[in-house]
């Protein structure tokens, strides 16, 4: 009997990957990129990613992590061990976690595609159309409008 497998490919070109967190570099802090961030060694911190984000094997992406795209997990996504408090993940796309992809963080994404294997140990929350949350600790103006005032002077048709 064969089976179908699912195939996860990468093409960092097409993706408009065009930032790299090579093997073996450590950064940690406030960072932004423009276009997407292929993480073969450990980012960390306040991580705002305007594109796509891969954490290859190898790699680790832990802090308050805010990404306009997708996300591609074969490596770890928050402190290995650690709690879901550790890490903190909105992801404005889908979340996929591939067979070798384990993950410790609280995570928010429009959807999560898991592979067999696939290894998600903390909570994991649907973002749901047209929300966001303020997970990197940032205020949403309220959406309550002012309740309307009565001038006085009647107006309409009589």
């Amino acid at each position: 009997m064969t089976t179908s497998e699912d195939v996860l490919t990468i093409d960092p070109v097409a993706m408009n990957v065009v930032n790299r967190i090579a093997y073996g570099t450590v950064l940690q802090g406030d960072v932004s990129f423009e276009g997407g961030v292929l993480v073969q060694g450990q980012l960390g911190g306040e991580v705002h990613v305007k594109g796509r984000v891969i954490v290859w094997q190898g790699g680790l992406l832990k802090g308050r992590v805010r990404v306009f795209g997708d996300m591609y997990i074969f490596g770890q996504l928050g402190e290995p061990g650690a709690g879901p408090d550790g890490t903190q993940v909105e992801c404005m796309g889908t979340l996929y976690l591939a067979n070798t992809g384990v993950s410790t963080a609280s995570v928010t994404a429009r959807h999560l595609m898991m592979y067999e294997g696939a290894d998600l140990q903390g909570p994991f929350m649907t973002l749901r159309p047209g929300k966001s949350l303020p997970v990197l600790g940032e205020r949403i103006p309220s959406a309550q409008a002012a309740p309307p005032q009565w001038s006085g002077v009647p107006t309409g048709n009589i």
